[in-house]
């Protein structure tokens, strides 16, 4: 079996620490650099869940999408929840190792694994890496679909593909407008409209739209053209990657003969669990929805 710091510098082949962004946490949150792995939980987020799910398995390495620590710290008291995990994981020897927005603008990398979820064809990226000379790493990705469908159809291919969350799928725009190209961002993407917008495409994949940016990408649109918005749960379109990232470590325990077992989480992390819809015009009684995982 290989030493956890062997697997560490095989991680960070795939996803650079250098290529994060500067305000971001990634790397080994904590594990000992000589200890043994043989079993590996790949999830989304760190949190309490995750870190029992980890134990249960009997994993000595648990990689997660977000950082615990995004914001540093100054304790790591089992009285705070995030503390507790930090105590879960070592008391269990169970190492802790984030890939963050240096997977987002991998090659492949995150928004790569939503796209392919959906169905849709890789063109480039939305905002290209200038560091690399391919022109393939960067955030987001621009997609197409093989053939054209109406928005409320294209809205419910996404809620298809990804996992069952409480607040589903949302879609603005004309439900009846044709869909061919479409911009892709995993996570929190309404920082990306100017460049969604650039890129000419007539829908945008992402999480997290907020009113205001939203309203006014609306408004944009109505006025000079623009794309229809398709906003997902933040953790449903992340979730994909942890299968990518587990066929990429899986080839490389295969070409250094290390036998790792690496599994996927299917617990359901993100944080909303029911939603109710609003009540139709005609007073009907809303209807409600308690989101699990597919």
């Amino acid at each position: 079996m290989p030493a956890l710091s062997d697997v560490i510098a095989a991680l960070d082949d795939l996803w650079p620490p250098e290529r994060a962004e500067q305000w971001d946490a990634v790397g080994t949150v904590c594990g000992d650099p000589d200890a043994e792995v043989n079993r590996v939980l790949i999830a989304v987020d760190p949190v309490q869940e995750i870190a029992d799910e980890a134990v249960e398995l009997g994993a000595d390495l648990l990689l997660t999408h977000h950082p615990l620590y995004l914001r540093g710290t100054d304790t790591v008291w089992a009285g705070t929840f995030k503390g507790r995990v930090v105590h879960t994981l070592i008391r269990n020897d169970v190492a802790l190792h984030v890939a963050h927005t240096n997977a987002d603008r991998a090659d492949p990398g995150v928004s790569d694994a939503l796209a392919g979820a959906i169905g849709l064809r890789i063109v480039a990226p939305l905002v290209p890496d200038p560091t690399d000379a391919d022109g393939r790493r960067g955030l987001g990705r621009i997609c197409e679909l093989d053939a054209p469908e109406p928005l409320a159809r294209f809205a419910r291919r996404v809620a298809d593909a990804l996992p069952a969350t409480a607040q589903g799928i949302r879609a603005a725009g004309d439900p009846d407008r044709p869909i061919r190209t479409v911009a892709v961002c995993g996570g929190s993407g309404d920082s990306l409209f100017d460049e969604v917008r650039a890129a000419g495409v007539d829908a945008y994949v992402t999480a997290d739209l907020r009113h205001h940016p939203a309203s006014e990408a609306v408004q944009h649109a109505a006025l000079t053209g623009g794309p229809a918005l398709v906003d997902a749960a933040h953790w449903a379109t992340e979730w994909p990657w942890c299968e990518q990232a587990a066929a990429q470590l899986d080839e490389v325990s295969r070409r250094h003969g290390w036998n790792l077992r690496v599994h996927v989480s299917r617990t359901a992390t993100d944080p909303w669990t029911t939603h109710a819809a609003s009540a139709p015009a005609d007073g009907a009684a809303p209807t409600t929805h308690t989101g699990a995982p597919n």
